[in-house]
């Protein structure tokens, strides 16, 4: 089967095993426009994970797949995701109905549908789109490892295995708390369209580990061990951040009243029924969590061990460059329905993202 195909074949495995491996329902913060109640999601991530590395596995220990096919064949599989994820752009977007006001080129870069959900939300587009995503992820970095390994059999980089260990953390955290999720920027105000469908098909499975995809093949570079414990620092410190500020926020999210961790008190900025957290993560910066995702991507990039090439700092320079302008639209969204409320909150917390320096 022609390599090209390989993404579509598994994002079909992937869904089959969705529908078909028992989950857990969960309500969420977003509304329905059509009803007024909250959306309902099932919720299986972590299951479906095992299961397809599990396969993959298998797979590859019998002989039918190679360990490191998917690096040898990581550009012809890249081609076939973006054609899959273009048809399925085309496909979300245009049988809904426009936007008034909306250019299409917009619409198919954004999205006419907010929130798609069929068969009672049994299937949620977001949440198919970043599980599919995110197992295209998990196995594109362990090929791409298994590329470096075999090449280097005799003296293979620990930055490798570090750089496997903390993307596979990543990923695994990610689906844990896939009812955290449901709280943020993504399902609050993403449309499903190009943005989305081809990020979650093709550039976070493929782009995201674009530090092996350059380094693969390159020799140990004998990383100092003090060095891969300060960069597994950094993206921890990163991950206590993120996922300390958003999980602040969804405890608070679903009851104002509650201490997170039994510890952050629910410190907000009331009035007229509105609250805007202004207090623990979200006391440091208005947008703590970004900071956190660049440390992690920071991590990442560096326990590679070649601080000086090029492709590694691709993903935090790509997070930058996704964060800046998100933190900009947030804040006028968030401005438009708080009002006075936000003005203040932005008085009591100046700093954007970086505490003291953004």
């Amino acid at each position: 089967m022609p390599a090209y195909l390989w993404p579509a074949i598994l994002y079909v495995i992937v869904l089959a095993l969705h529908v078909a491996v028992p989950g857990r329902w969960v309500t969420g913060y977003v509304t329905d426009q059509q009803t007024g109640a909250k959306l309902r999601y099932r919720l299986n991530g972590l299951r479906v994970l095992a299961i397809s590395v599990a396969g993959w596995a298998l797979a590859c220990s019998s002989g039918l797949l190679a360990w490191d096919a998917f690096y040898v064949h990581r550009w012809e599989m890249a081609a076939g995701a973006c054609v899959l994820g273009l048809l399925f752009t085309l496909a979300i977007v245009l049988p809904a109905r426009p936007r008034p006001g909306v250019s299409l080129a917009t619409e198919l870069y954004e999205g006419r549908l907010a929130n798609p959900q069929w068969f009672g939300g049994l299937l949620d587009a977001k949440m198919v789109l970043y599980l599919a995503g995110a197992i295209m992820l998990e196995l594109n970095v362990l090929s791409f490892a298994a590329h470096h390994v075999m090449l280097h059999g005799t003296d293979p980089s620990p930055g490798v295995y570090l750089y496997v260990l903390l993307f596979s953390f990543f990923v695994t955290e990610y689906l844990n708390f896939e009812e955290v999720h449901l709280y943020t920027y993504d399902f609050m105000a993403e449309r499903v369209g190009f943005k989305l469908g081809w990020g979650c098909l093709v550039f976070y499975p493929f782009f995201y580990p674009v530090g092996l995809w350059g380094l693969a093949e390159s020799p140990n570079p004998h990383t100092p061990a003090a060095l891969l414990v300060l960069y597994t620092v950094i993206f921890f410190t990163g991950w206590m951040l993120s996922r300390g500020a958003n999980l602040q926020k969804f405890h608070f999210k679903r009851d104002p009243t509650v201490k997170a961790f039994g510890i952050l008190d629910p410190r907000a900025i009331s009035g007229d029924g509105k609250h805007v957290l202004s207090g623990g993560f979200w006391g440091l910066s208005r947008h703590i969590n970004y900071l956190g995702e660049i440390l992690m991507a920071s991590g990442l990039a560096l326990s590679l061990g070649y601080p000086f090439a090029l492709t590694p700092w691709l993903y935090p320079l790509y997070y930058i460059a996704l964060l800046l302008p998100r933190q900009a639209d947030d804040d006028r969204r968030c401005a438009a329905r708080y009002g006075a409320l936000w003005d203040e909150y932005c008085r009591r917390v100046p700093w954007r993202i970086v505490p003291y320096v953004y």
